[in-house]
């Protein structure tokens, strides 16, 4: 780890709860600073604020302000994990066909699942859970092709996700073709990536998994760093291979699978965050991993709050935006020749 990270990584903490408080601020009804802070205070009695203050960041902003936080920091951390897996830093959960499995199984539930989508119960639940288990079926998938005379390898699992992602897409296409107006206008929506779903029922619903997968990732940063190396060296150095990238995928398949599920599929989170990290931190997981965790929750809710506020009243789905600011990163890296382990 440079001597430097943990000034980086107290930076992007800093950061990160400036920008926590500039979205709570933002809105119909701006609130300044200061408002913010004392509706925060009054929560727990120590400071004074207006009801309807109150009602605003605690209703309302909150928890599209913690989704965004959620969702962010499992893209960045588990497209650095998965990164490291691969030892290509242009994968991300998007290529290895994580967020298309997610994003198939919620597009099922959303055409072929309307009257449980009506129940007011079972409606919350229906849409995470298919996207938790497509998510983990095409990783699984994608584990099991990996798998060459007994090894995982890394590079395989690259191209099997090509390869998913791709199936699931023509799963969407039939889905769709299949679907009548309502659930496309559903899709087509949700498919755009947006916060504006966000309440406290959907917090929860995404928060276990990705606390669940934040938590998980560092341990294994030592064997992504060793793994680095290559799989033949780090097994010399007595990595368990198989067992760190299964798990590594498994359970960044999860998070991943919680954020597509709760707010659509958002691209280039997962790619750019970590080349960034990267660039200032250097290739070590120990620092990467949090401070990709950090840099996708600062990227998503400074990303929200342009999305709110660009041509409000109205909103713009964030995954175009994302995907503005990724593109000419993505292209930026292809020129650098970056991309030559794709090619290799």
């Amino acid at each position: 780890m440079r001597p430097h990270a943990p000034r980086i990584l107290g930076l992007l903490a800093i950061a990160l709860v400036l920008g926590v408080v500039i979205s709570l601020g933002r809105g119909a009804v701006a609130l300044s600073p200061v408002d913010v802070l004392r509706s925060l205070g009054a929560k727990v009695g120590l400071a004074e604020a207006s009801p309807q203050d109150i009602a605003i960041i605690w209703s309302v902003r909150m928890p599209r302000v913690v989704l965004a936080l959620l969702v962010g920091s499992a893209l960045g951390a588990s497209g650095a994990a998965l990164q490291g897996v691969v030892r290509n830093s242009l994968a991300d959960p998007t290529l290895l066909g994580v967020s298309g499995g997610a994003a198939l199984g919620a597009v099922a539930a959303i055409v072929l699942g309307a009257p449980v989508l009506a129940h007011p119960t079972a409606g919350i639940w229906i849409v995470p859970a298919a996207a938790f288990t497509g998510a983990l079926a095409t990783t699984r998938l994608a584990l099991s092709l990996a798998r060459v005379e007994g090894a995982t390898s890394g590079v395989t699992m690259l191209l099997a996700g090509i390869g998913i992602a791709a199936l699931c897409s023509a799963g969407i296409g039939v889905l769709l073709y299949l679907a009548d107006d309502a659930a496309i206008r559903s899709v087509t929506f949700w498919s755009l990536g947006s916060l504006g779903g966000a309440t406290w029922a959907v917090v929860g619903v995404a928060a276990l998994p990705i606390v669940l997968g934040l938590g998980v990732l560092p341990r294994y940063a030592r064997s992504l760093d060793q793994l680095a190396l290559g799989e033949m060296e780090a097994r010399h150095v007595g990595v368990d291979v198989e067992r760190v990238i299964s798990r590594v995928v498994l359970v960044s398949a999860l998070a991943v699978g919680a954020a597509v599920a709760t707010c659509g599929v958002i691209g280039f989170v997962g790619l750019v965050v970590p080349y960034l990290g990267r660039s200032l931190l250097g290739p070590s997981h120990r620092a990467l991993l949090p401070a990709c965790a950090l840099g996708g929750a600062l990227l998503l809710l400074l990303g929200d709050v342009l999305a709110r506020t660009v041509v409000a009243p109205t909103e713009l789905p964030i995954g175009v935006l994302t995907a503005l600011a990724g593109a000419p990163i993505l292209l930026a890296m292809v020129r650098k020749g970056r991309a030559q382990a794709v090619l290799a």
